[in-house]
């Protein structure tokens, strides 16, 4: 059960809904929470032209206004609860932000990573912000679940899980999906672009390993035909109301493509449906 978690946020609305929804999803579970912020200033030139660094007293003038959003943001999320389970942190740091959460990840030994997708991104085009999925995609050792702006805490009944059977899941990663799967009662559905005959021998053994992480669960196979990867995962997500979608960013097979597809955004499956990134282990 995942017992250290960290929440990257920008003070922005998106990272407060993700922080109100890790509370309630892991509200009868013992929990660490981290509420952790990353900064970074763009140097100035008033001491050297050619290489433009802070100096002093803009690092002052930064650590001062971050130290007040902070206090005010600390304040707005203990109003939200009193949860005698909870233990939460209140840290910033300044420094670029993938490099400061992977090493706050091997320090703090964090179980999940809990984020939201824009944060103070405002262009409605995009569906993911560049924060959340340089997290996603380069922060390696440790699962990360991106909850959407618009949506609200309800335990996820129908959790998708798209895959090709080819990778090996990490065994804490794969624990964290399946504490998350657990306390929500959700039945998880296994989706597969193929036909389940025309699997390998490759793919049969990550099939039965699946199966063998999976045998407490209710779950499912769903074998799609004749469709891309992306346009079959969503329209599926969409048709089978899908509350959560899980799934192995092996070498970015899956997630490298589904933010640049605007069928995400005509399905609405941004808006409403936590994404959860796993990362495949190196055997």
């Amino acid at each position: 059960m995942p017992k250290n978690i960290l929440i990257p946020s920008d003070f922005s609305s998106t990272s407060f809904n993700a922080i109100e929804y890790a509370f309630d999803l892991f509200k009868e579970c013992e929990c660490t929470f981290f509420i952790y912020h990353a900064y970074y200033i763009i140097a100035s030139s008033r001491t050297n032209p050619m290489f433009p660094v802070p100096d002093e007293y803009e690092y002052n003038q930064a650590h001062i206004e971050i130290d007040t959003k902070m206090e005010a943001f600390r304040k707005k999320v203990l109003s939200l609860s009193q949860n005698e389970k909870h233990t939460i942190h209140f840290e910033f740091e300044y420094g670029f932000l993938v490099e400061k959460v992977s090493k706050k990840v091997k320090k703090e030994k964090i179980d999940l990573i809990i984020m939201g997708t824009r944060g103070t991104t405002q262009d409605r085009d995009i569906a993911y912000g560049r924060n959340a999925i340089d997290v996603m995609e380069k922060v390696r050792d440790c699962p990360v679940l991106a909850i959407p702006k618009k949506v609200k805490f309800k335990f996820p009944g129908k959790i998708v899980y798209p895959t090709d059977f080819k990778s090996n899941v990490d065994i804490n990663e794969i624990e964290s999906f399946k504490t998350i799967a657990r306390i929500s009662n959700a039945s998880i559905q296994i989706f597969h672009i193929g036909k389940e005959e025309n699997l390998n021998q490759k793919q049969k053994e990550g099939k039965k390993q699946l199966e063998n992480h999976l045998a407490s669960f209710e779950y499912s196979f769903h074998w799609i035909e004749n469709t891309k990867l992306l346009e079959g995962l969503l329209v599926f997500v969409k048709e089978q109301e899908g509350t959560m979608i899980c799934f192995v960013n092996r070498k970015h097979w899956f997630f490298s493509n589904i933010f640049s597809n605007p069928l995400i955004k005509n399905l609405g499956v941004d808006t409403t449906v936590p994404l959860m990134a796993l990362h495949g282990s190196s055997s």
